[in-house]
């Protein structure tokens, strides 16, 4: 049987945090805004700027480490808890194309609704993203960490591009997140199967 609670509900809940109570990050949930491949604000009402307590611990590791090897720069999280109301209207809104395989299937369950995924970059010590070949949501082969080595070797991607993306990847590895093919952005908090089958989804 699944377990779910209710977006609504888990303010009150102690399996959750919210992204204020973090400190060292900065936050910019781009599908509570129009900035994003759908072009319209997805999730208010709702207040969608929590993680689940494991997710937000691991995400402190990552500042501490940042801010050890990388004085200055800061996290910037792109999404966080994405509730599965939101994954079925994103997985609709690309039905009928191949960008859904940029999306996990709401009838399996995408991490972002356990909160235990984050889409995230960095921030320089000027405050301005750090260039990673893509913007993010960029549903294009240069988004994929696994075509990185072909595309530097190609010279679509530069080595200032590649590093930066390496050092998300190292950043965000040694708190324990883990990143995925497609996309350079996103990473799981621990194993995927594991929080399907133990954790409450936010519906």
């Amino acid at each position: 049987m699944m377990l779910t609670v209710a977006s609504e509900e888990i303010a009150g809940s102690a399996e959750f945090r919210h992204l204020h109570s973090i400190d060292g990050i900065a936050i910019d949930l781009r599908y509570a805004t129009p900035n994003n491949f759908v072009g319209r604000d997805l999730y208010s009402p709702f207040d969608c700027a929590w993680l689940h307590v494991q997710a937000a611990q691991a995400l402190e590791k990552v500042v501490a480490w940042l801010r050890a090897e990388r004085p200055g720069c800061t996290p910037l999280v792109l999404d966080a808890l994405r509730p599965q109301r939101v994954q079925e209207q994103l997985w609709a809104a690309l039905e009928g194309t191949d960008l859904q395989m940029y999306l996990a299937n709401p009838a399996r369950g995408s991490i972002h609704s356990y909160g235990m995924a984050l889409d995230i970059t960095i921030l320089d010590e000027q405050g301005r993203e750090l260039d990673m070949g893509t913007g993010f949501d960029d549903m294009t082969e240069l988004s994929h960490p696994r075509l990185e080595d072909g595309f530097l070797a190609e010279g679509k991607l530069t080595a200032r591009q590649v590093a930066n993306r390496r050092l998300l990847r190292t950043a965000m590895n040694q708190a324990g997140f883990v990143g995925i093919n497609t996309e350079w952005w996103h990473f799981d908090c621990g194993d995927r199967e594991l929080v399907r089958r133990t954790f409450r989804r936010v519906l």
